[in-house]
């Protein structure tokens, strides 16, 4: 899925899997926070009735999730291109303290 139709999609769970000093540097606000190492243990916090849109920084991590998610019977996507695209393509990210984030 790619920046702009995420953008379109209010019936998304955003879940961001990036490292937790990539979250504080900038995130897409609404987004949920799990970092890949965690996901095991808090997969329970994932919705079931509604698609999941995964996102990292390039869309390696995220991508990896994807295909757990889709083995495990979630409705996952990939962010193609991750933050970078989405920082590419016009998007806003927002900092731990609500400024301008940045993807690291």
């Amino acid at each position: 899925m790619d920046a702009n139709e995420a953008v379109r999609r209010d019936d998304l769970f955003l879940l961001d899997v990036r490292e937790h000093d990539e979250w504080r540097a900038g995130r897409v606000t609404g987004a949920h926070h799990i970092p890949l190492r965690e996901l095991g243990a808090r997969q329970a916090e994932i919705p079931t009735d509604r698609p999941v849109l995964c996102v990292c920084r390039s869309g390696s991590r995220s991508g990896m999730v994807v295909r757990a998610l889709r083995d495990a019977g979630y409705d996952a996507h990939n962010l193609d291109g991750g933050l970078q695209a989405w920082v590419a393509d016009g998007h806003d990210l927002v900092d731990e303290d609500g400024g301008t984030g940045e993807v690291i």
